[in-house]
């Protein structure tokens, strides 16, 4: 994957209008986009991409969205959507209202570059710089500039929605082909804990509720698995495809 330059582009008028009659007091990322401008430019990510290969989706682009979605608490497959189906995010990442957005492994794959090439930091002193070029800072102010607190706290919700994900597939799976042995013994708090896609969630913000439902969750997919490979268990359920991803994922 290669990098292209572009530079940071104009609000189309169309997103500028329906924006603007949506939010007519403003929101946070539209005043974000008229205060602060251009944060990000892909020059400053160059050192992340090589001189050949499949062109990259802006970095710029996937730089404010990481921002974004660590604002909201959002997994990557969330921060996709939004930027696909929100208006104020379009607004600040100057897209067409008819933009589709990008695949949400994207957002991965830049975390990943911005780590191995150890520019995680550009992330928070990029927007430090363009805020005290502002004068929005105090020359003398303290202000957070750990970027990998942001990558992990992401890092730490994709993870919860993967496990979450992988053992809410599993039981519906089970529901559907042993579910009077499943109903016989599983915990109804499961049937609202797991009942909606994970995507659909919006995880805790806070790292101790988050780590909670870490624990929460594996201990669940650990009961589930003793179970299946319990002697009373309808024989063969630990053949099933499911049921070997979700023990290879908790090992």
């Amino acid at each position: 994957m290669t990098l292209c330059p572009q530079l940071m582009s104009d609000i189309p008028e169309e997103t500028r209008r329906v924006a603007k009659a949506a939010f007519p007091q403003n929101n946070l990322y539209i005043h974000m986009r008229d205060a602060l401008g251009t944060i990000y430019a892909d020059e400053q990510f160059a050192d992340l991409y090589p001189n050949v290969g499949q062109l990259a989706e802006a970095p710029w682009r996937l730089a404010l969205v990481t921002v974004m979605q660590f604002a909201e608490n959002l997994t990557d497959r969330q921060a996709a959507e939004a930027v696909r189906a929100r208006i104020d995010w379009k607004y600040a990442l100057g897209l067409e209202l008819t933009d589709t957005g990008f695949h949400f492994s994207v957002l991965s794959g830049f975390r990943t570059r911005l780590v191995s090439c150890q520019s995680s930091e550009q992330l928070l002193n990029l927007i430090l710089e363009r805020c005290k070029s502002l004068e929005l800072l105090k020359s003398r102010g303290k202000q957070r500039t750990d970027s990998t607190h942001i990558l992990a706290s992401i890092r730490m919700l994709n993870r919860l929605e993967q496990v979450g994900e992988m053992l809410r597939y599993t039981l519906n799976m089970l529901a559907q082909v042993v579910p009077l042995w499943l109903k016989s013994w599983v915990d109804k708090a499961w049937f609202i804990r797991y009942g909606d896609h994970f995507e659909n969630q919006r995880l805790l913000s806070e790292k101790q509720e988050r780590d909670v439902l870490a624990q929460t969750i594996g201990a669940d997919g650990y009961a589930l698995l003793q179970a299946i490979y319990d002697e009373a268990a309808p024989c063969a359920l630990h053949k099933f495809e499911a049921v070997q991803l979700l023990q290879q994922m908790w090992i």
